[in-house]
């Protein structure tokens, strides 16, 4: 054979290496690129002697088929030389069976040869060779020789084998067309008159569908189809006449759509746990659906909980066994309960406070069925120090390492120790929860009261006192309180020192917001077991301590008390303070209060003194009330000449504030000039929102500059000394006014509308017995 194919010198090489190297397919390769231009019988001989040494070689095989395919092109269908082609191709297929290029090929060679049986088998061949993810590259080819085909008979059986698989396709696909393509596939079956097929079709659709969208129109089609059936069967019915048969198709046909109704909720519902199976509150709503139905309840709450992971969960996993418990419960099957708490024990949920939840659960149980002996050992068994302990918030440990801190198990094991043990038990459950620094200030109060009504007081206070190390404020703040309250209950003045400490303790460094609550009660127990000046001292810090909207309230308090244990002459310095740190609104209503006070008194200067002082905050547009006491006032208490005073304060102090707005307009209307030009170019359109936006502006910074400037009032009191004389007063006003007559008090609208000379009053400075620590002007 070799000296049959040596029929060259160059080709003595090649042959000498295939010969050293006879499993080298790129020795063969290159003998036979060197035998390209030979004769095309020496080149297949080369070819099938390399196959024979390289049976298993897909480059040899492919190469060698293609170069067979090209000597027979052009030729005749009929030649010979076709079925020595295809006889190569069977060949390669015993070795290249799993390769698609080489079934593609030869499929296209059997078609091209109009060879239709041949062909129609070779398909089929290579469907049943390849493997599933290979046929998508033979059904476009096999599809097109099918469709080109002149025989339909032929044709049907390909497109029947095809579609049902490709719609399937479909459905892993277009998965946002699931509901759709199933009601197709179904209407297929359905026009094809398989309706058993159809009704299998629409039972895997509604338990495969994720989407409640899709379920929808599956099961719509699918009632549709039940309901035509019913209807189909009552039409032939009635026109070919009725027989027992006929009765139980039809009363067969009712019980499926009838039963295809009743399972809507839980199918639905079986598609939402498609979408989530780790849904707890879906799970819950398909053991209701159940209702009535012990075996599935039982089913369904097994299957739940071996399905959700609680680290996925959606909702609380743990309400679930706790249900399952119950359900066990309430069909007196204890035993059973018992095992499914003991079971959910050992879960590893994602939260402490679901494995909590779950022993205080399994301890209500056997509560409520008076086991109080088995509820104690159950919280004891769940509070106690585990193997390896961790952090209540390390997430990297499991819950059951970490349970022994939570506050949950310990309140319930501290109530029933309450109830159910003995004193030194339930003190032990208490200094436990306070050494694992998990106490709450209800627990510090718990405790505390527990020990008081054992009578241990002095206990309960160092219960009160551990509580306040523990925390700070805000949070200690009901641990004063109750711990305060407590301690004057019981001793009352008997250690007023050490109260006294105690409650410098608790005001140091507490809150304004807190504080008022606190002070009173120290002042209070100043009045009753101290020093009254001790309680005024008291009382005077807190208007001080306390929140600014509260100092209005407390110095209202203070006043009062002082009034009561002093007199109300000692509330004079009290007021003087209340008016000078209070706003200008509450400062109004304490002069109000102070000048009545010393009118009452008989102290008629010192109250008017008050008013004029006062006059300076109030703005007759708006503190009208204030002007009509004063007025008032001076009705009953006053002549003309101090009317007539009056009401130059009032025209004073209103031009005042006229003043301050006239001089804000006149600076916005100046400052709008010299940015527009004129104030009558202020159009409408954008340029005049523009130009009010600025106005605006200016006129919000020209108020701020007026306020800044503006006289501070209780800077400048002028009071009107009580030794001056009407006589005095009204000489005064002869020598400034020498032709002014008398006027009636129902004069004083006139009085308002004019503007006579203002009274040239003389100033002098207050005697220091009138108001003490005020300010000279």
């Amino acid at each position: 054979l070799v000296m049959c194919t040596l029929q060259e010198d160059d080709d003595l090489p090649y042959e000498e290496e295939i010969i050293r190297n006879p499993y080298s397919v790129k020795c063969w390769m290159r003998y036979i690129e060197h035998k390209q231009n030979a004769q095309k019988s020496v080149l297949n001989m080369i070819y099938e002697r390399a196959l024979k040494e390289l049976p298993g070689s897909y480059k040899l095989w492919y190469n060698y088929l293609r170069e067979r395919r090209k000597q027979v092109k052009g030729k005749c269908v009929t030649d010979p030389a076709y079925e020595e082609v295809n006889n190569c191709h069977e060949r390669a297929l015993v070795f290249m069976h799993k390769m698609p290029r080489i079934w593609i090929d030869y499929c296209q060679l059997m078609v091209s040869q109009c060879k239709i049986t041949r062909s129609r088998r070779t398909f089929d061949r290579a469907l049943r060779a390849l493997p599933i993810t290979q046929h998508p590259r033979i059904w476009p080819l096999y599809l097109r020789f099918a469709r080109n085909l002149p025989l339909p008979e032929t044709a049907i059986p390909i497109y029947t084998l095809h579609f049902p698989l490709s719609f399937l396709g479909g459905l892993t696909r277009f998965t946002d067309q699931l509901g759709k393509l199933w009601c197709s596939l179904a209407d297929y079956y359905i026009r094809s008159g398989h309706f058993e097929k159809a009704r299998d079709v629409y039972e895997e659709a509604i338990l495969t569908v994720v989407t409640v969208r899709d379920f929808t129109q599956v099961f719509d089609s699918f009632a549709q189809f039940e309901e035509s059936m019913i209807a189909a069967k009552m039409e032939t019915t009635s026109e070919l006449g009725q027989d027992e048969e006929d009765d139980i198709d039809l009363e067969l046909r009712l019980a499926r759509f009838e039963s295809l109704i009743t399972r809507r909720p839980l199918l639905l519902n079986s598609v939402l746990l498609r979408q989530n199976p780790h849904n707890v509150h879906e799970w819950h709503k398909r053991v209701k659906l159940y209702e009535g139905q012990p075996r599935q309840i039982i089913n369904t709450y097994t299957e739940a909980v071996q399905t959700i992971d609680p680290m996925k969960a959606t909702g609380k996993p743990h309400t679930l066994w706790v249900s399952f418990a119950r359900f066990y419960e309430d069909n007196e099957q204890l035993d059973d309960a018992r095992t499914i708490f003991e079971k959910a024990t050992k879960v590893n949920y994602k939260q402490v406070d679901d494995l909590a939840a779950v022993w205080c659960e399994y301890g209500e149980m056997e509560l409520r069925h008076e086991n109080y002996d088995q509820a104690l050992r159950i919280l004891r068994k769940a509070t106690a120090i585990p193997a390896r302990k961790a952090e209540y918030f390390d997430s990297s440990e499991p819950v059951q390492n970490r349970v022994y801190k939570s506050l949950k198990v310990w309140s319930m094991l501290a109530d029933l120790e309450e109830s159910l043990g003995t004193f030194q038990s339930t003190k032990a459950v208490y200094d436990r929860i306070i050494d694992l620094r998990i106490a709450t200030p209800q627990i510090i109060i718990n405790y505390a009261m527990f020990l008081e009504e054992h009578n241990y007081f002095e206990d309960s206070f160092k219960a009160y006192e551990r509580g306040i190390a523990l925390f700070k404020w805000p949070n200690v703040h009901d641990i004063w309180n109750t711990y305060l309250t407590k301690f004057i209950d019981r001793y009352g003045g008997k250690k007023l020192e050490r109260v006294r400490d105690l409650f410098e303790q608790a005001l140091d460094g507490c809150p304004a917001k807190y504080a008022k609550t606190i002070y009173l009660l120290y002042a209070k127990l100043e009045e009753e077991y101290g020093l009254a000046r001790h309680a005024m001292a008291v009382y005077e810090r807190a208007t001080a301590a306390v929140e600014p909207e509260e100092r209005h309230q407390m110095f209202n308090i203070y006043i009062k008390r002082a009034a009561e244990i002093y007199g109300v002459t000692h509330t004079r310095a009290i007021y003087q303070k209340a008016i000078e740190v209070l706003p200008d609104e509450h400062a109004r209503d304490m002069c109000l209060r102070f000048a009545d006070m010393e009118s009452k008194l008989g102290e008629i200067d010192r109250a008017r003194a008050i008013y004029s002082y006062c006059s300076q905050i109030c703005d007759p547009r708006v503190t009208a009330r204030f002007w009509q006491t004063w007025k008032e006032f001076e009705v009953r208490h006053g002549n003309e000449d101090t009317i007539r005073e009056m009401l130059r304060i009032k025209r004073s102090v209103q031009a005042t504030y006229n003043t301050q707005v006239n001089f804000m307009s006149s600076q916005m209307l100046k400052a709008t000039t010299n940015a527009t030009g004129t104030v009558s170019d202020l159009a409408p359109g954008q340029s005049g929102v523009d130009d009010m936006k600025l106005l605006e502006q200016k006129a919000q910074q020209l108020a701020a500059e007026a306020e800044q400037d503006k006289p501070k009032p209780k800077d400048k009191i002028l009071f009107v000394r009580s030794d001056t004389s009407r006589s005095e007063l009204a000489e005064l006003a002869k020598q400034a006014n020498p032709d002014e007559i008398d006027i009636d008090d129902d004069e004083d609208e006139d009085a308002e509308d004019g503007e006579p000379d203002e009274v040239q009053l003389e100033q002098k400075s207050v005697p220091t017995a009138v108001f003490g620590g005020l300010k000279d002007d």
